[in-house]
């Protein structure tokens, strides 16, 4: 398994447009996609900055998305974010969720 985190500053009162966009538009273009897993997506308690994590079957499947589907969820969150998102990518080494018990060796 693999997972893209996606950390976002937002504009103030942001949060329940963040939600709403989450659940009515971006949601529904990732479950479109090979290979989506899942999508969690946390908001600190002053609702200034969130972090969506994405979960991918493998790493060909994030990068797919990461250059079809990417730049369209940046544009329909673009009103409420305070700046560019940052990304970064890792490999799913344990998920008590999702059964994984994986040993990566670095």
């Amino acid at each position: 398994m693999f997972a893209r985190r996606v950390f976002m500053r937002l504009k103030p009162n942001g949060v329940a447009e963040l939600t709403q966009r989450l659940e009515k538009e971006v949601v529904p273009l990732l479950r479109k996609l090979k290979g989506f897993q899942d999508e969690i997506t946390f908001v600190n308690h002053l609702g200034t900055e969130a972090f969506a994590i994405s979960l991918w079957d493998q790493a060909e499947s994030a990068e797919v998305y990461s250059r079809s589907i990417y730049p369209v969820i940046v544009k329909i969150l673009s009103g409420i974010l305070d700046g560019t998102p940052s990304v970064d990518s890792f490999d799913v080494i344990n998920s008590t969720f999702h059964k994984i018990a994986h040993v990566v060796s670095v």
